[in-house]
C-alpha cells in the first residue's frame, strides 16, 4: 500500500492518499491517471487492461491497491 501512496504522491504532490473520490471529484485527471497507469504497471510488473481503468478501480488507493493485487493474482494463476 506504501508503493501506492509514493506513486499518487509522486503524481500529485498535494493529493490526499486517504481520499475516496480521487477520480470522481477530479483530484485525478486525465493525464494523472494515464500516468498513474504506467506507473502502475512498471513498478507491480502488471498490465493493466482498458476494461479495468475505471473509476470504481482507482477512486481511492484502497480501491487501486485491491485492483494491482487482482491483477496480480491473475498473473500467477495464468
Amino acid at each position: 500500500m506504501e508503493k501506492i501512496y509514493d506513486i499518487l504522491l509522486e503524481i500529485e504532490p498535494d493529493i490526499d492518499v486517504n481520499c475516496q473520490t480521487l477520480v470522481s471529484d477530479h483530484y485525478l485527471d486525465s493525464l494523472a491517471i494515464i500516468s498513474l497507469i504506467a506507473e502502475l504497471e512498471e513498478a507491480f510488473d502488471i498490465m493493466i487492461p482498458a476494461v479495468e481503468i475505471t473509476e470504481n478501480n482507482l477512486n481511492s488507493a484502497e480501491s487501486i491497491f485491491m485492483l494491482v493485487n487482482r491483477l496480480i493474482e491473475d498473473e500467477m494463476e495464468g
